[in-house]
């Protein structure tokens, strides 16, 4: 006679069955197309419209409100630049330390 409970499947067998049956539905899954590609029918007016992703090819952008960069202001920055990778240059350059022990 069997225990209460018990139809005679092993443990191990019904943990087979559980991962075969997750793994077809996992590939199953991967097969379906997602619902926002299906077609909502005749009237496609209740789709919410989505602005074009890219201007149309005689747009031209808006003016700028603020002023391109001083003559001055760029030679500053690129100065300082120029002496960051300066500086990177040289910790790099230089030997590391030695290895602790």
């Amino acid at each position: 006679m069997q225990p209460a409970g018990s139809d005679g499947w092993g443990g191990g067998a019904r943990a087979a069955v559980a991962a075969v049956l997750l793994l077809a539905g996992i590939g199953l899954g991967g097969c379906s197309i997602s619902l926002s590609d299906l077609p909502l029918g005749s009237s496609d007016e209740t789709r919410a419209k989505e602005p074009d992703a890219f201007p149309a090819v005689n747009d031209l952008p808006t003016g700028r409100e603020e002023t391109a960069m001083a003559p001055a202001e760029r030679t500053k920055i690129e100065s300082e630049l120029i002496a960051a990778r300066e500086r990177q240059a040289a910790v790099a350059a230089a030997p590391p330390p030695p290895a602790k022990k």
